[in-house]
């Protein structure tokens, strides 16, 4: 019997049947980890209603490149569940403030560990767990709490997902995954959170066995479909010089 392919043509074809009133999360923490044309392929695509999970709102970045802000813009985003709704700057201006002023976005402010620990408790099978983050704040009114050993604790529910959209270095034929850098930080937990995992790969993506295990940070169980990165113009990815730029500072 013939192994089915994880492998796509184009990103288009990776995300033509997600559907309106998704909940999709996107990697990235940083430019090296954003699906920039998994993106730009959703835009492309239309989808409605949709609750986006990720670390920040987008925006700030310039020049600026597909993220989520874009999809705000779009009209395609109903709610956002990230770490930061705000610029982390002053004399930033994300273009999803004014969406969710007017209320026409609802956000959902989330502590950073909280955000990602809430995807690996959904990818573990844990539906809820108990932490000291946001104990004593605004995101604790209402909610409930618990004293343990002394100390207050704030319930918060695992956050399942419909799809990951990710972007890793480096792929095998069976979608067994290897991130570089910063593409780590939250590319394995929505992974394993997503019910359909669609990751954009840098490089070739490789035979069956191209990757040592001991080298792979993400079990190809964990995804779904595959998408090569091509050459520029045809892929989005930083100009060699910014690309330098961020390598210097790293």
């Amino acid at each position: 019997m013939t192994q089915k392919t994880k492998l796509r043509a184009s990103f288009a074809e990776a995300v033509a049947d997600i559907a309106d009133g998704s909940t999709i999360a996107f990697g990235g923490f940083a430019m090296p980890g954003t699906p920039f044309n998994l993106i730009k392929a959703l835009m492309a695509q239309g989808a409605k209603r949709l609750t986006l999970v990720a670390n920040t709102t987008g925006g700030a970045q310039q020049p600026r490149m597909p993220d989520i802000g874009m999809l705000v813009e779009n009209g395609q985003v109903a709610k956002v569940i990230c770490a930061f709704t705000a610029a982390t700057r002053p004399t930033d201006v994300l273009p999803f403030t004014k969406y969710y002023e007017s209320g026409e976005v609802e956000a959902e402010l989330v502590p950073q560990g909280t955000l990602a620990e809430r995807l690996r408790a959904a990818g573990a099978g844990i539906p809820a767990f108990y932490t000291p983050a946001a104990v004593g704040t605004e995101l604790a009114q209402g909610r409930e709490t618990r004293v343990i050993e002394g100390r207050e604790y704030l319930l918060e529910y695992a956050l399942s997902l419909d799809y990951a959209l990710i972007r890793a270095r480096t792929a095998d034929a069976a979608g067994n995954l290897r991130f570089h850098r910063s593409q780590r930080n939250f590319g394995p937990v929505m992974a394993t959170a997503a019910r359909c995992t669609i990751a954009e790969i840098d490089e070739p993506v490789l035979p069956l066995g191209g990757i040592d295990p001991d080298d792979v940070h993400t079990p190809g169980i964990y995804v779904h479909r595959l998408v090569q990165v091509p050459a520029e113009p045809n892929g989005i990815w930083p100009s060699k010089r910014q690309a330098r730029g961020q390598e210097t500072r790293r």
